[in-house]
């Protein structure tokens, strides 16, 4: 059966058995070779847009930051587990600013953390600062926390369900801006001591 969205495929393939970081590699570089990994194609072929989001969903979206003639670098696509709402934004966890094997890690650790284990389009994960912050499996994400202001969201948000997260986490898609993602992410390494 063929289709045009990459979490489909991937799915698909996967069979709702866990599988290796490396086996997701390998079927993002094929689809990446094949082509069908483009951003254009991912935000735009998919349905599961909202113009609110849910803290402990994964969201997708395209943003252009208030300060970004002084921030060293940014991402014009984050990809982001929000944990905290505040009243002008969010605050949350962007996977982009570390590498794709830390990305499939904290989300192992966080898997612990589902509402259910159905792991379809209800589930969520129930985090909050103190757990992230506290849990020394968890250290990477202090490189990733960031906040977001509502008013410079320039797209809807691209729900991702919480069966795709894997995924979405391995796919090419962080857009930096000022810095290649080897700087950020060497940066996120270094400061973070791991």
């Amino acid at each position: 059966m063929a289709t045009n969205n990459v979490f489909d495929t991937i799915r698909m393939k996967a069979a709702d058995q866990d599988r290796s970081y490396q086996w997701y590699q390998k079927q993002v570089k094929q689809l990446v070779s094949a082509g069908k990994v483009r951003e254009n194609q991912i935000m735009k072929s998919n349905s599961a847009f909202t113009s609110t989001l849910m803290p402990g969903n994964m969201y997708l979206f395209y943003y252009d930051p208030k300060h970004k003639e002084t921030l060293p670098y940014y991402d014009r696509l984050p990809l982001v587990l929000p944990f905290n709402k505040t009243p002008d934004g969010f605050i949350g966890l962007n996977l982009h600013y570390l590498p794709y094997i830390l990305r499939f890690k904290i989300l192992g650790y966080l898997s612990q953390y589902a509402t259910d284990d159905r792991m379809d389009e209800k589930t969520r994960i129930r985090v909050s600062w103190k757990v992230l912050s506290s849990a020394t499996k968890l250290e990477p994400v202090k490189a990733c926390v960031k906040q977001y202001l509502t008013s410079h969201v320039e797209s809807r948000f691209l729900k991702i369900n919480y069966s795709d997260w894997v995924t979405a986490s391995q796919l090419p898609l962080e857009r930096f801006e000022k810095a290649s993602k080897t700087r950020v992410w060497n940066d996120s390494i270094r400061a973070h001591g791991y």
